[in-house]
């Protein structure tokens, strides 16, 4: 049996082992505020159930929801998240683990007596939880400031036997200004060693993987600078809208939603010095660096490119446009689509340019980086007939590898050359599964592995690259380009590259 509890009434509960940790973990509590909100039930409840079946949590460990909810449904919505997160795979044995292992605060949060309920539950579990808890606000980052204070006044932000985390997610603040002042109200609360940035694309194991393609083979690093790379891309295209999204979508964007984070995160792992270590320092030292040194180019108005999707009919299929959606109108000036040039100002990558682009309602959904390599002597031929340049393709999602497009003879001809791929795909090359990201961001939190976090000093480098896009935009007086939902964007977005003899890959 489950016990929850409400802010008035707190009942023990004895758990029962599960399959011992193959990973040393102290015994820990993890505290998700918002537990059966859109991210918990979508990511996070999927990959404590994923942790819990592959034996990576010991007995020691326990999980705790604060929420709005009444205590009879919450039982029935965690368990429906865990089944939609393991499919056919879902197991009673498992589940039986997770819920003797669980327990449940209704509450709010301005509501102090709300924590102080909580702080009395996370005593009665100081056996096996011990006194090490993590704090995750699976919420908005409204909220991030008043419950970090809320914990600090029941005292559960500190303590001298065991240790606190605090998990925030994206996006952390508006601009450089105001992601400055929630930087530094969280880290006064916990301490800057103890907040830990969520960008769950740095759990991804095909993003992990871009050091080791650069650092592990010989063959990339005397190419990989400004000598031998013509430009780099960097897309996220998505296929679905901003459909019940409105709320936190409409104002922020798709700069400030992926750009800002995601998309300069990988950036700067395709850009970075090679670390000393994989420290968590030491990355984010390497990491800060380039982004320091990264700047958007302009004239904007030639360099990057916002739009809309609007309304369209595909295969008898009616897909609406922006406006059309709920919570927006007409009046709505906030992209769907961003396209913006980034430099680096370092001796690598000096006149290289990086363009980003992301956008909502395109023809297929793909998360990929394309370094294209300096054209070589044209032995073989000019204008129509020239080799291809190289690129090298790093997909990040959905068929996850890595291709190298070279030039190669056609049989038979004299000397026509033709693009053909050496590809890698994860699926076919590891029989292992890759985890998903969250299985592995939720472990270092409890490990104190913050090497795949974002630090507050990349965040605001990284701000910095998009404030003037942004604000550019705000004081614009024009609107945002429109652009066809199924199609690869506005016009504008092509404009971007065509201006210097380029083109996005296709």
């Amino acid at each position: 049996m489950i016990n929850t509890i409400d802010d008035s009434k707190t009942v023990p509960v004895k758990l029962r082992p599960t399959v011992a940790s193959r990973i040393p973990l102290a015994p820990s509590t993890l505290v998700i505020f918002g537990i059966t909100g859109d991210l918990a039930r979508k990511k996070l409840l999927p990959a404590v159930y994923q942790l819990f079946e592959r034996g990576l949590l010991p007995p020691t460990f326990s999980l705790l929801g604060f929420g709005r909810q009444e205590p009879v449904q919450v039982l029935g919505i965690i368990r429906k998240a865990m089944e939609a997160g393991a499919g056919d795979g879902f197991q009673e044995s498992v589940w039986n683990q997770i819920a003797e292992r669980f327990r449940y605060v209704r509450g709010t949060f301005d509501d102090l007596s709300s924590f102080e309920t909580l702080r009395d539950e996370l005593a009665c579990t100081a056996d096996p939880g011990g006194s090490n808890f993590a704090f995750y606000m699976s919420i908005s980052p409204d909220h991030f400031a008043q419950v970090c204070m809320q914990l600090k006044a029941v005292g559960l932000h500190r303590d001298d036997t065991g240790w606190r985390r605090v998990v925030v997610e994206k996006p952390f603040g508006n601009d450089l200004s105001t992601s400055r002042a929630l930087g530094d109200t969280v880290s006064s609360v916990f301490g800057p060693e103890s907040v830990y940035r969520v960008d769950h694309y740095l759990g991804k194991e095909t993003v992990q993987n871009i050091l080791a393609l650069r650092f592990a083979n010989g063959l990339f690093e005397p190419l990989w600078n400004h000598h031998h790379i013509d430009h780099v891309q960097i897309t996220m295209a998505e296929e679905i809208g901003v459909t019940g999204r409105a709320g936190y979508y409409d104002g922020v964007g798709a700069t400030r939603d992926v750009i800002q984070n995601h998309l300069l995160q990988i950036l700067a792992l395709i850009a970075m010095e090679e670390p000393v270590t994989l420290s968590a320092e030491q990355m984010s030292t390497e990491k800060v660096k380039v982004l320091s040194a990264a700047h958007a180019i302009g004239p904007f108005s030639e360099t990057t490119s916002r739009g809309q999707y609007t309304a369209t009919t595909r295969n008898g299929t009616y897909f609406p446009g922006l406006a059309e959606e709920d919570g927006f109108d007409g009046s709505s000036t906030t992209e769907t689509f961003a396209a913006l040039t980034v430099q680096i100002a370092n001796r690598r990558w000096a006149g290289v340019p990086f363009f980003i682009r992301a956008g909502k309602r395109l023809g297929r959904q793909y998360t990929e980086i394309a370094v294209t390599f300096r054209a070589t002597h044209r032995l073989h031929g000019t204008g129509d007939n020239a080799p291809p340049q190289n690129t090298l393709v790093v997909r990040v999602q959905p068929d996850a590898g890595i291709s190298l497009r070279i030039g190669a003879k056609v049989p038979g001809s004299g000397m026509e050359i033709q693009n053909v791929d050496l590809n890698m795909s994860y699926a076919e090359s590891f029989q292992r599964a890759s985890p998903e990201a969250y299985e592995r961001l939720i472990l270092d939190v409890l490990r104190g592995d913050a090497s795949l976090f974002p630090t507050q000093e990349e965040i605001e480098a990284s701000w910095a690259v998009v404030d003037p896009v942004i604000t550019h935009w705000a004081t614009s007086t024009s609107r945002p380009d429109l652009y066809e939902s199924g199609s690869t964007g506005p016009a504008s977005a092509d404009a971007v590259l065509s201006r210097s003899g380029r083109a996005w890959r296709p």
